[in-house]
């Protein structure tokens, strides 16, 4: 690892902030900040006091003005069986992993979100854009398509016709065309951004983690299901919180009219440690 550390990391209150921090190269995604952000969310993944995850851009211009074509061009040069190991299936890891993260992951999109920047945020499951974020999916510049999902997911957000508007023109896109899409939920004026994406976390971290995991789960999987399926996966998740120290929480204090105390286990004797 280079001395300066890729991606910070900063826990508070249960939510993890992971701060992409190569400014000086617009956090352009090279393959040890890829490795890294892989290794803190797997870490955050198995951490009980951490119910959130926020991804943002260090400095003032950019979220992620996407891979770097530097590094990806040595990696094209030496082949396309190497340049798909290192830099297709990376790139497809991190973005299929934040997709089906069992905690929430809320982008926060504070500037540039070009190219694989735009994919993260696709693959968020929520996103907040500063007013001066401005998006595009520029790959066609370069001679080729998006390979962090960009082609799938875009689409699946936007519509066929509105994607491929994007993805084979390169241009520019700003956040208000970005929200009408479906690509973000929400966008703030540049010195609320953080505090956005906190509030919009902690308004998550008020229920079960359990059940928030069941969500992201069941819409997940379901999207790429047909609808009979996706109910079966539904189905599924139910059928998983029913035994949960949580559900049982959940309806006793609807019944008594209390506020809830989740546990967040699994299982009940888990639960009653």
């Amino acid at each position: 690892m280079s001395e300066i550390d890729p991606v910070l990391m900063q826990c508070r209150e249960g939510i993890a902030t992971l701060t992409l921090n190569r400014p000086a190269k617009l956090n352009a995604l090279n393959y040890e900040l890829i490795d890294r952000l892989l290794l803190l969310l797997d870490r955050i993944e198995t951490d009980p006091a951490i119910r959130a995850v926020i991804l943002t851009g260090s400095g003032e211009r950019a979220f992620s003005a996407g891979g770097d074509i530097a590094e990806f061009s040595r990696s094209v040069a030496a082949g396309p069986d190497y340049a798909v190991r290192d830099f297709v299936r990376r790139g497809q890891a991190l973005t299929a992993r934040i997709e089906a993260f069992p905690k929430p992951v809320i982008a926060a999109v504070n500037g540039l979100a070009y190219g694989g920047g735009c994919e993260v945020t696709e693959a968020a499951h929520l996103a907040i854009a500063s007013e001066r974020a401005i998006f595009a999916k520029p790959e066609i510049n370069l001679g080729m398509p998006p390979t962090f999902g960009g082609t799938q997911r875009l689409p699946r957000l936007a519509g066929r016709k509105r994607a491929l508007e994007l993805l084979l023109t390169g241009d520019p896109f700003t956040p208000e065309r970005a929200l009408e899409m479906g690509l973000i939920n929400q966008i703030v004026p540049h010195d609320e951004l953080l505090p956005a994406a906190r509030a919009l976390a902690q308004r998550i971290m008020r229920h079960s983690p359990l059940a928030a995991a069941s969500i992201l789960t069941a819409v997940t999987r379901g999207l790429n299901a047909s609808i009979g399926e996706g109910l079966l996966i539904e189905s599924e998740q139910f059928a998983r919180m029913a035994p949960t120290f949580d559900l049982r929480e959940g309806l006793d204090a609807w019944l008594a009219r209390r506020a809830p105390s989740y546990a967040g286990a699994w299982s009940r004797a888990a639960a009653a440690e």
